[in-house]
Formats: structure tokens, C-alpha cells, sequence
């Protein structure tokens, strides 16, 4: 049952958030994303690895 609720909240909050953001005009340059995307991955290994440390210290 928590499933559903946390997937119904995640739909409204969908159904909320993309018209605000097609309203506001945000829009990103290929530079950028370019910069964006230079930080996401490793920032994204390193989530892996604090939460691989995280699994196995407990």
C-alpha cells in the first residue's frame, strides 16, 4: 500500500511541476548542460559508493 501512495504522490508532483517549468521559460544552453553533465556522473559514483558503505557497515 505505500508503494501506491509514494507513486501517487510522485504523479501528482509530475503532473504539478512540468507545466511550471513550460510556463517559466527555463531553458539550458548545450554549455550548460555540458557543465551539468561534467558534475552529475561522478557525483552519482560517488552516491553509490557512500550508499554501498552505508549497506554493508550495518
Amino acid at each position: 500500500m505505500t508503494i501506491l501512495i509514494i507513486l501517487g504522490c510522485l504523479f501528482i508532483a509530475l503532473l504539478v511541476v512540468i507545466p511550471l517549468i513550460e510556463h517559466s521559460g527555463f531553458r539550458m544552453s548545450s554549455e550548460q548542460m555540458g557543465q551539468w553533465g561534467r558534475w552529475v556522473l561522478p557525483l552519482l559514483v560517488i552516491l553509490g559508493i557512500v550508499q554501498l558503505v552505508m549497506y554493508y557497515a550495518n
